[in-house]
């Protein structure tokens, strides 16, 4: 199955879909608009690479620290799916993998079994 990546904590809104024949990623101006239609903007990424919500087995989603506007619509969106689509999410900061390298997004999913990230839990990290 595939897995999702949502990141709008940072500067841009970054998507990316893992499966296990490749990856897609995309990114997206970090602003109020986009955040508003953050759900529309992962829509239309799924269908530019013929999938739907259906054919998503996991959602990892950054809980910052970051942008409280990001985070707070990311996570939101999240739920929803959850709620939704019974989509399995974890989140994560990249301060939690304490690794001395460049964190690559399609390495988050292993790194999250590694350090057993609980699902469906949320603990965001705002900035002040």
């Amino acid at each position: 199955m595939n897995k999702l990546i949502i990141d709008a904590a940072k500067d841009k809104i970054f998507l990316m879909i893992i499966n296990n024949d490749n990856n897609y990623s995309i990114t997206y101006e970090n602003s109020k608009i986009n955040y508003e239609k953050l759900s529309m903007l992962i829509d239309d990424f799924l269908i530019t690479k013929k999938l739907n919500l259906d054919k998503i087995s996991q959602i990892y989603v950054n809980r910052g620290p970051g942008s409280f506007a990001g985070i707070r619509n990311s996570l939101s969106v999240v739920k929803a799916f959850h709620l939704a689509n019974k989509i399995d999410y974890y989140c994560f900061s990249f301060k939690d993998f304490n690794e001395k390298n460049e964190i690559k997004y399609e390495n988050i999913p292993k790194l999250c079994d590694k350090l057993r990230v609980e699902k469906n839990l949320i603990n965001p990290i705002y900035l002040s």
